[in-house]
């Protein structure tokens, strides 16, 4: 299957809707555009607050940032680790990728594996 890459495709929290069998099968609307996710998704709502396109954007915590994305209540919460042990998802992994490489690149990768929750690992030549 050919997946596209699309920077909108990024989840807030990092993952990649564009590789997610439910989202590719039209099952699911991708947490973006779903507006059911505005009751139970706090980091959806926030990234859009701040007109983010995922949590990798966020100046309280990253890049120079004094705190670290684990110490944020809403990336790093129980429901969050709970996704992440049934989906085996990386979204840490996942946003630190996507502040080294960009959002686009970042899609790219994703979308050349087909993976939607584990960022890509590069080999260092």
């Amino acid at each position: 299957m050919e997946y596209r890459a699309d920077k909108n495709l990024i989840a807030a929290c990092g993952l990649y809707c564009g590789t997610c069998r439910a989202f590719v099968k039209a099952k699911c609307p991708g947490c973006r555009e779903n507006r059911k996710a505005e009751k139970w998704c706090k980091l959806r709502s926030c990234v859009q607050a701040q007109g983010y396109i995922s949590c990798a954007e966020c100046r309280e915590y990253g890049g120079t940032a004094p705190k670290t994305l684990r110490e944020c209540g809403k990336f790093n919460n129980f429901m969050g680790k709970v996704f992440g042990l049934i989906f085996r998802s990386d979204r840490f992994g996942c946003i630190d990728r996507i502040r080294e490489a960009g959002p686009e690149t970042f899609a790219e990768e994703m979308a050349g594996t087909g993976c939607y929750n584990r960022p890509v690992v590069r080999k260092r030549e």
